[in-house]
């Protein structure tokens, strides 16, 4: 079989001896199995030749190489987000399928073995249906964007809030308009706009602002769009995570804390602006540090620190150090009164903040890369009980001193990016906030996506 010489396939066939693997009945399988790929958002992607080989060996290799990488789209993902982000170390899957493949064809038991190979979550189900069933709908429909200067509000009118009421019963949050002009902002249509709201994990204020706008920009195309790209990030991560974690979800500016696999605690944070986005890692938190000093990273200091005078520096707790501009540790410090040390290379971690105001916003995107936690104090103390250091993060609290504590066992924080969530049974579709869904959209066959990146800046020089 010279053409299962080909680098991609020539393992599986030294495994079986350079027989031909595919009988008429798997072959039929297979075509089977791909014409349901929608269930997990590749129907855009080809797996088989348009036109398959006539002659034997060369569709068997044909059907081969679909196979393998129908396996790897399930198993890993089939976009590699190592090609698409600077920095991506979180765990992906490393399932062994040229043996899972044969040890399939062998025991003719393809479609169990490729129905294994994705996530079997619950939250992975979810989304593959939502997206079946929009599929269908968000086919030839295109929405015109609604243009708004400002807010619109209960008891405005005009052709904006026309606009809104339309766009609210096209998308199904408004049934009926209760007898009311279709350009008054009712009562009823804010209480469309709260479910609507609700659905994208916004503040719900019955207000339509710059996000809950960009919601209702938010159509059926786009929304099948997002839901593919959801289930592919969701294959990129391994099955089976740590049951002790802390789970940051950069797109929704969001920590979670499990234990044992059960999520323990939840609480707000900041990342990344736009222009400094917090990259998607795995990293061990191996240590608690009080009252931390800040080394100011060169990139911060040639920028909003380029032109301070030696009195801005005092005011700020400030100092030079070896050439490098080190904050003391104090109230005022940009770290705040605790740090989380990570260990990787990147210098990403958690810390607490001087600014805590900006907890309080909608779009937490302001730090420079790192994780600003809400409450950093009380989630330290919720740690150092868990791991039984109580008294040595009390003993270190109370120094005026950068203390080190360390964990008897590192806990694994993923930093991951997830604008689609599932709560309740439903998708809640977040914003996209580095605009990051794009590239893997038009790799997984779709047109450029319809949410732009936020325009934030970063409101302090903290990291």
């Amino acid at each position: 079989m010279r053409s299962a010489s080909d680098a991609g396939v020539r393992p599986f066939y030294e495994a079986r001896a350079w027989k031909a693997a595919w009988s008429p009945e798997a072959a039929e399988s297979l075509r089977e199995i791909l014409g349901e790929r929608a269930g997990h958002g590749l129907d855009r992607l080809r797996f088989l030749p348009a036109d398959m080989p006539q002659e034997d060996a060369a569709r068997d290799v044909a059907l081969t190489k679909a196979a393998l990488r129908y396996a790897i789209a399930l198993s890993r993902g089939a976009v590699d987000p190592t090609n698409l982000y600077d920095v991506y170390t979180l765990p992906r899957p490393e399932d062994d399928l040229v043996a899972g493949l044969n040890t399939a064809l062998n025991d003719g038991r393809l479609r169990e073995w490729l129905g294994g190979l994705a996530p079997q979550s619950q939250s992975y189900r979810v989304l593959s249906k939502t997206y079946v069933d929009a599929r269908g709908s968000s086919e030839g429909r295109s929405m015109s964007p609604i243009a708004l200067d400002g807010i619109a509000e209960k008891g405005d009118s005009g052709p904006h809030v026309a606009a809104i009421v339309g766009r609210l019963r096209e998308l199904g949050f408004l049934q009926s308009e209760g007898g009311k002009s279709k350009d008054v902002y009712t009562q009823e249509v804010a209480s469309a706009v709260e479910r609507l709201q609700a659905s994208f994990g916004l503040t719900v204020d019955g207000v339509v602002g710059p996000s809950t706008l960009q919601a209702l920009n938010f159509g059926p195309a786009a929304r099948s769009r997002a839901l593919a790209v959801a289930l592919e990030r969701q294959r990129w991560l391994e099955r089976s995570p740590p049951g002790n974690r802390i789970d940051v979800n950069i797109a929704a500016a969001e920590l979670a804390y499990y234990k044992d696999g059960t999520l323990v605690d939840r609480r707000k944070v900041v990342v990344g602006e736009p222009g400094n986005p917090t990259p998607q890692l795995q990293s061990q938190l191996y240590r608690l540090v009080a009252n931390p000093t800040w080394t100011v990273p060169k990139s911060i200091e040639r920028n909003e620190l380029s032109d301070v005078s030696s009195a801005y520096l005092r005011r700020n707790n400030m100092v030079r150090e070896g050439g490098w501009i080190v904050q003391q540790s104090g109230p005022d410090n940009a770290l705040g009164l605790v740090k989380f040390d990570m260990d990787n290379q990147h210098a990403i971690y958690l810390h607490d903040t001087n600014a805590p105001r900006l907890f309080s916003e909608e779009r937490r995107y302001f730090s420079h890369g790192c994780v600003r936690v809400e409450d950093a104090w009380g989630f330290a103390r919720m740690l150092a009980s868990d791991v039984q250091i109580t008294g040595s993060w009390q003993s270190a609290r109370a120094k005026d001193k950068e203390t080190f504590v360390r964990l008897p066992e590192p806990i694994p924080v993923r930093l991951i990016y997830q604008d689609v969530v599932v709560s309740d049974g439903k998708p809640v579709y977040l914003l996209d906030p580095y605009g990051w869904n794009d590239a893997i959209a038009a790799k997984l066959g779709f047109e450029a996506g319809a949410r732009k990146r936020i325009n934030l800046q970063a409101r302090d020089i903290g990291p």
